[in-house]
């Protein structure tokens, strides 16, 4: 534990019209926990990407093992023995499970055909310890966001790498597929592996972690034991001023219904007469927060994506707005009647990452701000410059390309692309994953700004306090199925927890007198 085996000297990355890092330094121990933290775009993922080989133009120094490395690309860095799993998913989703585990170092049999009989039998292997019921054959495309996290860390960890680098790894994961892979992570230390872990999740930090080294607008604040730290000091070195409540008082006066759902149902997009979703029956008021919790797979996103027209499968059921009864088939008929969806994958369904900040956020209101198919550029940048400035998007200019914001940045880009389009209901999926304690504390004003505007809301989050907290009511999904709908100020996260497993409070009941 005390054997340094990785030091980064004075690391100096810029990118077009912004340093994102300016003379960091780190350094990790043999088997040691290590967690990198700081908000959105503090330069941790970065510094990772340096580290890993995928940035290789960069300044200052990397020593391994006391000797000075030099990483031209992924391939030199894992063969040094460094591997990072990212917070974006890298998969090959028409490939398999087992392709996209071994892709680039798929074995042999003959010298020159793929041993399928072998990366099987390893992927099974493989996939047993993270307890994940998925065939080896299975296209990564069919499987959920979370199963496919699950995926490209089994990928990873396949490399049998010294250092392993794990960015927001449970971001998508369920709590019993996270301890599965803390469980993994404790197996792999024990071998000698170090862990470089970024995390947004502070109970993960202090729970696990050796040393925790904060990172600040790019630059190093510092590195410490976590003995030596707690969370309101953690809090205030990774955003420069004490944030003592990050969710803000909800007192809205939810008024006439706005959405009402019945009887409603999706149909599995790869199983003939089966269906994802079913049973649904609920009322949106105007500025209500109505907030959906379930466990991963229970058909929260199918049925968000489903209202909003863009899932890949019929739907049936009634669906009015504003009493009127209406039948969504598309995006584009969700948007003319009012709604906007922020999808729980930001990066892959709710922006063109390689589009400018102000390209995106038009993008859904082209019609609107164009005559004879041309765009009305001033009117365009007036409607850009107010939701750069009423969301406090971080940006060097509109022109700056998406994909080069931090992630709390990106998500706002995608909440202002909505707004612009002035929805009466907006569905927000996952509204906080992946982001910074100080920019959920920014999102969470925004919502209820919303909600107090009139706006309806519906917010589905793994995250129950964030349910608990910012709803008026709690809907609560168990296997495509509705289990109940409570008021938020009868909801617990142990009554949450029993109606996601597939309980109901008579039956916890009964089970308590027994």
């Amino acid at each position: 534990m005390n054997e340094t085996i990785l030091e980064m000297n004075n690391i100096v990355k810029e990118f077009p019209g912004v340093r994102a890092l300016d003379g960091v330094n780190f350094n990790i121990r043999r088997g040691e926990f290590h967690s990198l933290v700081g908000e959105n775009g503090a330069g941790k993922s970065t510094l990772m990407k340096i580290l890993s080989g995928v940035y290789t133009d960069y300044k200052g120094e990397i020593r391994l093992h006391g000797q000075k490395a030099v990483f031209g690309g992924i391939r030199e860095a894992e063969k040094a023995g460094i591997a990072i799993i990212h917070q974006e998913l890298n998969l090959v989703y028409d490939l398999s499970v087992m392709e996209n585990i071994y892709l680039g170092s798929l074995p042999l049999k003959c010298g020159y055909l793929i041993d399928y009989q072998k990366i099987e039998a390893d992927t099974r292997e493989l996939l047993s310890r993270f307890e994940l019921d998925v065939s080896p054959w299975e296209l990564i495309r069919a499987l959920s966001v979370g199963k496919q996290q699950v995926v490209e860390i089994a990928k990873t960890i396949a490399k049998k790498a010294d250092i392993l680098i794990f960015d927001e790894p449970t971001s998508a994961l369920t709590k019993q597929d996270a301890e599965t892979l803390f469980k993994i992570i404790e197996s792999l230390r024990k071998k000698g592996v170090s862990i470089i872990y970024i995390s947004h999740r502070m109970e993960e930090i202090f729970r696990f972690s050796d040393r925790i080294t904060v990172l600040r607008d790019g630059s190093s604040v510092g590195t410490w034991d976590r003995k030596d730290l707690d969370y309101d000091n953690l809090v205030k070195h990774m955003v420069g001023r004490e944030i003592s409540d990050i969710y803000p008082r909800i007192e809205n006066q939810p008024g006439e219904t706005v959405l009402k759902i019945e009887n409603y149902y999706v149909n599995h997009p790869l199983r003939p007469g089966e269906k994802i979703v079913t049973g649904i029956n609920f009322e949106l008021k105007k500025g209500e927060i109505l907030g959906i919790a379930g466990l991963m797979g229970s058909g929260r996103s199918e049925l968000a994506e489903s209202l909003f027209g863009a899932f890949p499968a019929d739907s049936g059921g009634d669906v009015y707005l504003g009493g009127e009864k209406v039948n969504i088939n598309s995006p584009q008929d969700a948007i003319k009647r009012g709604l906007g969806l922020v999808p729980e994958d930001r990066k892959r369904f709710g922006l063109i990452l390689a589009l400018s900040v102000g390209k995106n956020m038009t993008l859904s209101i082209l019609p609107k701000i164009s005559k004879l198919f041309l765009i009305k550029e001033s009117e365009e940048a007036n409607i850009i410059d107010k939701y750069i400035n009423s969301l406090r998007i971080k940006t060097p200019s509109p022109a700056f390309i998406v994909n080069n914001l931090s992630g709390g940045n990106q998500q706002k880009v995608i909440i202002g692309k909505w707004l612009a389009t002035e929805p009466s209901v907006l569905i927000l999926d996952e509204p906080t994953r992946g982001i910074d304690i100080g920019a959920k504390s920014e999102i969470y004003s925004i919502i209820k700004e919303l909600s107090e505007k009139g706006v309806s809301i519906i917010m589905i989050s793994s995250e129950l306090p964030e349910v608990l907290r910012l709803s008026n009511r709690i809907l609560i999904m168990h296997k495509g199925r509705q289990q109940a709908v409570i008021p938020t100020e009868k909801a617990t996260q142990e009554k949450i927890m029993q109606y996601a497993t597939g309980g109901t409070d008579s039956s916890r009941h009964e089970r308590r007198e027994n």
